[in-house]
Order: C-alpha cells, then structure tokens, then sequence
C-alpha cells in the first residue's frame, strides 16, 4: 500500500502527478517535488476509477470549490445533479457535497456517479445530525460513530475530506475567554465545541488522529484541515481563538506529512483587506506552507446578496499573497441555500478572483490568456474573444460580422484603427 506522498519521496513520479503537471504545464519533476514536501496535493482518493485529479498548492493555478448539498429544509438529489452539471459547465475544478437532509448516502453516491470531478465531504456533518436524530443530543455522539462515518466516505471514494481537528479543548477556552462578535460559525467547528463542552473530553480528531491518518492513508484521501474556529466577521479576524487553532493545524499537517498522508489547510473566512496579506502569510509559515483552503475571505460585513462579490475581492489578494485555493461564495450566502442560478454566478465571480490573482503571480498559461483575448479583441474576433471568456454565454446571439458601433467604445475604436493601420 502506498500514497502520492510515499511514491514522491522515493524519487517516482505517479501517473496523477503526470496528469497534473500536463494540466498545469509544469514538468512532472516540479509536481513530484511539490508533493513530497506536502506543499503540493493531489486531489483523488485511490479506489476511485472516475475521477480527474487535481492539484492544489504552491506553484500551480489557483483552483475554485462549489458546495452543494441537500438539507432538511430544502432541496432534493435531482436539484443536486442539476447544479453538479452546472459547476461542470462554468468550470469548478472540485465540489463539496455538504448534505444534512435525509439519505446522505444517496445523495453523496449518486453525486459522485454523476462526475468526474474531486469530491469533498465533512463527515462531522452526517455523524453529527444522525446522532441527534437518534439521541436527540450531539453529546451522545461516539468516538466509534465519528470515525466510522469517515472511513464509509472514505470508502465510498471521496477524495478529500475536511475535518475539524484543531477545535481542542485548549483553543476552546481561548474563545470562551476572548469572546467574540459572531462566536463560531463553522458548522463543525460549533458540533465539535459542544460536543466537548457536553461531555468535558478532547475532541475525537484530535486525540484519536493517528487512527484518522490510518483511514486516510488506506483510501490517499486528502484531510483538508478545517478552521471550526475561523472568523464570521471581520471585527474577529486574527483573534486569540483562530491564531490558536492554526497552531494545531501546523502541528497537525507535519504529522500527517510524516505518515505519508497529503493535507491541506483551511483559512477564513472574514477578514478586512488590509489584514488579508498579513493573514495569509501567517497562516503559511505556522502550518508550513501546505496548501490554503480559503473560503472568501469576505471583505466586508453589509452586503447581502452580494457576498460573491465581496469574497472575489477578498480571494484575489488572498490567493496573490498565499491562498492556493478558493471556496466558492454565491449570492445566497447569509441568506438561505443557493439555487442554480446563484451557483453559476458564485463559480463564474470565484474564477475571476482566481485568474486575475493568477496573472499577478505570473503563471503563464493565465498571462497567455489574457493576451489571446487581447487579441481576438483587437481582430473583432468574437468566436476567439468566446474561446478565452470564462462566461462564455455572454457571446451567445453575436452575429459573425460584428456588432454596430454603438456596441461599446473599445469596438468603435478598433474598428476604426483596422481601417488605417
């Protein structure tokens, strides 16, 4: 048995790394060395036939992630599969199925049966919703249920999993004795938190994580080490509590490392852009520089209805000074579950983010990009202009022999230097 850890350290160069380096056109050397110093990882799980891998961390482009997921509030598997051929379609490189609603095994089988793209999953969510519903009480949850619930997602081929593992009873304190504005807003985080103070014992992940290693070892699934105690809002970012759980994160991610077992590391959250490049490069250094998961960071606290925008914001100058991948924000969020409309437009603002964080990091294939659309602008050559658009639906309906020139001032303008030069 062996992982993408294992084999870059002996010096092979697997085929996923292979697949990855042509992806990003970077030589396969470049992908084995990533790999074997964890500041690299590869996103599928061993046992899964179906999946494209792909790559996240230091040196390769930024890569977005879309959550969906039913709840018992709302939605169905069918609305699920529809959005899942939407974030094909704008192009996602990885989903999250983040279901609380009935038949979790269902919905997250059949998403996974309907594409190739990476799969994440919080097993916290299922362990912890089906533990209230059976004892009506998240302090019944077991050890044994916890870590049998991750090993079934696991098995079922998911490729990286977030756990909440440095909410311990230590950080925990921190933040009852801080205090905060918005208290904890991660799911997992909050299970995980009253579930130690229900039952005054350490959290599961935490004290059993050699065995968490040993189950994501078997399967080469990714532990995306979640921030349960991350910021949901700005006036909390950087406080006691977050600092303090990213120290356990750095602590964890060299255990992981040392067992063979790829992880990465997940970043607020709400944060003001002046305390982003700061953050970021903290957060590296104490976790020692493995990949960062971000989700945002929000910028700003008083836009609802348009925190994708406040999150490309953010994610750009979050990826600029560190942030390796970017969790998709839509329009519905603070507001409800997003629809597939609200989806398409959280992948389409969270691509911008990270292509224009990827030019300023000078990543080739994003700066040959921009200069093929450039030019295609220059010929009025919509179909090329369409061919290098991230929205490619904007060009549906354009005639092939351009628009009049009432169109916009850019096409009038070269419209007119075609005629002379």
């Amino acid at each position: 048995m062996t992982t993408q850890i294992i084999e870059a350290k002996a010096g092979n160069i697997t085929p996923e790394m292979a697949y990855v380096a042509r992806c990003e056109d970077v030589s396969e050397e470049f992908v084995r060395k990533g790999v074997a110093s964890g500041k690299i990882v590869i996103l599928k799980n061993n046992s899964r036939k179906n999946c494209k891998p792909v790559g996240v961390g230091e040196g390769l482009s930024v890569k977005i992630n879309a959550n969906i997921g039913t709840s018992k509030e709302k939605s169905t598997i069918e609305e699920e599969i529809e959005k899942v051929k939407i974030i094909e379609e704008t192009g996602a490189d990885v989903l999250m199925d983040l279901s609380t609603g009935a038949g979790i095994d269902e919905v997250r089988k059949s998403i996974m049966a309907s594409t190739n793209l990476p799969i994440g999953t919080v097993p916290m969510y299922q362990a912890g919703k089906e533990a209230i519903d059976e004892h009506k009480s998240l302090g019944k949850l077991s050890k044994e249920k916890l870590f049998a619930d991750i090993e079934k997602h696991c098995r079922d081929g998911v490729d990286f999993i977030t756990v909440h593992c440095g909410v311990t009873k230590f950080v925990v304190e921190q933040l009852e004795r801080q205090g905060r504005v918005t208290g904890i807003v991660s799911r997992g985080g909050s299970m995980l938190a009253c579930w130690i103070k229900a039952t005054g014992e350490e959290n599961p992940l935490y004290q059993y994580y050699d065995e968490l290693l040993d189950i994501a070892f078997r399967y080469d699934v990714t532990l995306s080490l979640g921030d349960g105690l991350r910021p949901g809002c700005g006036a909390d970012a950087g406080d006691r509590a977050q600092v303090a759980e990213t120290i356990v994160l750095g602590e964890l991610v060299k255990r992981a490392r040392a067992r063979g077992v790829q992880a990465m590391v997940e970043g607020p959250g709400h944060v003001p852009l002046n305390k982003i490049p700061s953050m970021m490069q903290t957060i590296k250094e104490l976790t020692d520089y493995a990949p960062l998961y971000v989700l945002g960071p929000l910028v700003t606290d008083i836009a609802p209805g348009y925190d994708h925008i406040t999150s490309a914001i953010g994610g750009t100058l979050a990826a600029l000074h560190g942030a390796d991948f970017l969790c998709y924000v839509t329009p519905a969020e603070h507001l409800g579950l997003p629809n597939s409309e609200q989806v398409r437009q959280g992948i389409i603002t969270s691509k911008i983010a990270a292509h224009a964080a990827d030019v300023a990091r000078g990543n080739k294939k994003a700066i040959e990009r921009d200069r093929k659309m450039s030019a295609a602008r220059k010929d009025l050559d919509w179909e090329g202009q369409k061919a290098c658009a991230i929205d490619k639906t904007v060009f549906e309906g354009i005639p092939d022999d351009g628009k009049p020139c009432t169109m916009c001032g850019e096409y009038c303008s070269m419209k007119i230097f075609k005629e002379y030069f």
